[in-house]
């Protein structure tokens, strides 16, 4: 009895579910065929283009502009004039110069050699001495006799700090010396050790000459606040070139000139 109620159901339903089912299957619509329908497919729709760009004004104004009228810009670049010959001879010329008039090797110490030097006092002469006028370009106020070595360590001193320590605009061309070689004790005392520049490895030098024409002097300049600070930089500085510095802060011997010797100390360079 169920299994005939079953059958019956399902006679039911099934023939409900083929009445549904459609006669065919669907399909995409076909392409059109090539030719003018494709064509026309394919076109755009009207509207649907970028507008033109428009015209640039530069380039209407050079199409307006007269083909006669000269151009402003140059028709080939600038070139710099060569240097005239005469020049770069006088360039050489000088150059040679400065080799002719230098010392110790160095195009930068102008000066003559002095030969070997001797001294009354014993311990004193210098060997080998030179007479130096010029140092970095920097005038000494009178032409001094001392080593090369001491000459190399006063060129290194003025690059260091000497040269600019006033300002680059108004740099120091000159140096006033007081005292260079002279066979004597330290500090003239009798009875005392043989000075440094007694050996000609010594120069006291005790103002400083600028661009402008100015000196500024160790004693006075040291008293000034607007230069003490520049001094005392310079001294600082001349500590490693020189193996001793002395300056008005020292003893009453050096109140007005710094004192710089190439005299070598176990515990470094000597600065007072």
């Amino acid at each position: 009895m169920i299994r005939a109620g079953v059958l019956i159901l399902a006679g039911l339903f099934g023939g409900a579910a083929q009445a549904a089912t459609p006669d065919a299957s669907l399909e995409p619509p076909e392409r059109p065929a090539a030719g003018a329908g494709l064509a026309a497919a394919l076109a755009p729709v009207p509207g649907m283009r970028p507008a033109a760009r428009p015209q640039s004004e530069q380039r209407l104004a050079a199409a307006a502009r007269p083909a006669g009228l000269p151009l402003l810009a140059p028709g080939d670049s600038l070139v710099p004039f060569a240097r005239p010959d005469s020049l770069a001879e006088q360039v050489l010329f000088k150059r040679r110069q400065r080799r002719k008039g230098s010392v110790c090797g160095d195009i930068d110490i102008q000066g003559d050699d002095a030969g070997s030097v001797t001294g009354a006092l014993p311990g004193c002469g210098v060997k080998d001495a030179v007479r130096v006028r010029e140092i970095a370009g920097v005038r000494l106020s009178q032409t001094s006799l001392m080593t090369c070595n001491t000459a190399r360590a006063l060129k290194t001193w003025i690059n260091r700090e000497v040269e600019t320590a006033f300002g680059r605009r108004n740099k120091v061309v000159g140096l006033r010396v007081a005292a260079h070689y002279a066979c004597r004790t330290r500090n003239n005392r009798p009875g005392a050790k043989i000075s440094e520049h007694g050996r000609g490895r010594a120069i006291d030098i005790s103002g400083f000459t600028l661009a402008s024409g100015e000196t500024i002097t160790v004693l006075h300049g040291w008293q000034k606040r607007k230069t003490r600070k520049k001094l005392k930089k310079i001294w600082r500085a001349a500590c490693g070139p020189f193996g001793t510095v002395l300056g008005p802060e020292a003893d009453r011997y050096h109140k007005d000139h710094f004192h710089l010797d190439i005299a070598r100390h176990r515990g470094g360079s000597y600065c007072r």
